[in-house]
This record gives C-alpha cells, sequence and structure tokens, in this order.
C-alpha cells in the first residue's frame, strides 16, 4: 500500500513538473501568426526552393530577424515575452474567405495563447472578381476580417489588422498610387469600428517605393527578373506584386516599425 501511494506521489509530481515546465515556457515565448496572402509567405520550405522559386520571398519570411532580443525592448508596447517566434502561416492565393474554408484560420486559432499576437493581411486575392474561389466582395471582406477579430479577442490574444501591401503599377508621372480600391479603406473603417490595432500598410509601402522611385524598386524590390539570371526563371520575368529579398525585407521592416508605434494596452 505505502509502495502504491509513493508510485502515485511520484507520478503526481512528475505530470506537475511537466505541465509547470510547458507553462513557464509558453510564456516566455510570444508567438506572432501571419495571417496573409503570398506577400507575406514563407517559401523557404518548399521543396527546391533556390532551384525553381528564388528569389521570391514573402516579407514573412525575412521577419523573424527582426526580433532579436536586442530589438524587444522596441515592442514593449506590447507586452512581448522574452522571445518572439514568428509563426508565418501565410499562404498564396487566398484571400480572407479561402484562407477560412481552407481550416488555415481553425490552426492559427487552435494554437493561439494569451498574449500572442496575430498580423492580418489580406485584399489582394478578394479583389480578384475573374477568380471565383477567391473574390470576396467589400461586405464579405470585412466580415471574415471582424470574424478573425473576435477569434483572436477571445483567446485574450492581440489582433492587428493591416491594409495590404501595395503593388508596383499605377505609376502616373513618377507616383506611385493604390491599386487596391475600397479594400484599404474597409480594413481602416473596421478598425477605427472595432477598436482594433492597424497598421496602413498600403500608405507605408507607396510612400517607401514612390521615395525610392519606380525604377529602383521594380528592379530591386519586385520579381522583375532578366532573361538567364535565376534558375527558376530561364526567360526572365515581369512580376510587379512579388518580392525579391530586398523588397522583402524592407516591408518587413515598415511592418516591425509600425508595430513600435502602436498603442500601449493594460
Amino acid at each position: 500500500m505505502t509502495n502504491r501511494i509513493f508510485t502515485l506521489c511520484i507520478l503526481f509530481l512528475t505530470l506537475f513538473t511537466l505541465s509547470a515546465c510547458n507553462s513557464l515556457q509558453r510564456s516566455s515565448t510570444t508567438h506572432l501568426y501571419i495571417a496573409s496572402d503570398s506577400t507575406a509567405t514563407d517559401y523557404s520550405s518548399e521543396p527546391d526552393y533556390m532551384t525553381k522559386r528564388y528569389p521570391q520571398t514573402g516579407w514573412g519570411q525575412v521577419f523573424q530577424p527582426l526580433f532579436a532580443a536586442e530589438s524587444l525592448p522596441r515592442l514593449k508596447n506590447l507586452h512581448v515575452a522574452k522571445t518572439v517566434k514568428v509563426e508565418p502561416k501565410a499562404k498564396g492565393g487566398r484571400s480572407t474567405r479561402s484562407f477560412f474554408e481552407e481550416g488555415r484560420w481553425r490552426e492559427i486559432y487552435d494554437a493561439l495563447q494569451p498574449g500572442d499576437l496575430v498580423l492580418i493581411q489580406f485584399g489582394h486575392n478578394d479583389q480578384s472578381k475573374d477568380k471565383v474561389e477567391r473574390y470576396t466582395p467589400i461586405e464579405g471582406y470585412k466580415q471574415y476580417l471582424r470574424m478573425y477579430v473576435e477569434n483572436v479577442r477571445a483567446k485574450k490574444a492581440r489582433p492587428i489588422l493591416m491594409t495590404s501591401v501595395s503593388r508596383n503599377n499605377r505609376w502616373t508621372d513618377g507616383k506611385l498610387h493604390n491599386t487596391h480600391g475600397d479594400y484599404p479603406q474597409a480594413v481602416k473603417d473596421l478598425a477605427a469600428e472595432m477598436k482594433v490595432d492597424l497598421i496602413d500598410l498600403n500608405q507605408l509601402s507607396m510612400d517607401l517605393f514612390n521615395a525610392k522611385g519606380q525604377e529602383y524598386v521594380s528592379e530591386k524590390y519586385f520579381m522583375n527578373l532578366p532573361e538567364g539570371k535565376f534558375e527558376g526563371y530561364p526567360k526572365g520575368l515581369k512580376d510587379n506584386t512579388h518580392f525579391q529579398p530586398e523588397g522583402a525585407e524592407a516591408v518587413a521592416k515598415l511592418v516591425f516599425e509600425a508595430m513600435t508605434k502602436l498603442r500601449t494596452k493594460p
């Protein structure tokens, strides 16, 4: 009888210790989830990435290095833990609707813990009227975003809405203009209504691209590639939506800097 009690006590202590360790480990790390599209996707884990896809790079792919220990004090407004782990869940071609319908949002929701952060950036594919599997009208777009915000808050995590990063077209007289129609304003309206954090990445990126100039961003930031330079694109490429590494890094820095300026919550 005594041996049985002793064994049960040891088992209880072991389970308690494991639970405490897991809790401690979790509380010492803030997980930062990215729910988005191809502009933020991490392509580096794809098979043969360097020979088939490179230099295409999503800004979420190069986000983690910005959260080095020496940078975290700049994010005290977000009450982050001692470490921040970026969880890039973005997927190419997804809209607010298809991201949900495919179960990608559920994956984030199930993993969320109090204090985690969720960056939500959609719009590129929501406005694709010619692709029925993606297209989400403005009102539906806002409803999905509203649901995402409510879900994150229900888990006591922190949602951050974002307007879509700018494309590199619609240059007029040397100035880049909005190509996302009414979708950026819909995000801003919803953020104001729900009193949720907002990063206006559409405007921030347009300002950056305008400052750099059309020629520079076309060649250095976006996937406008000459023939024969990259193995995956022997005929070259003209793509003013997706980024090369320098462009992805520039956008990632915009997002990080914007995060440092978000309001502090109790």
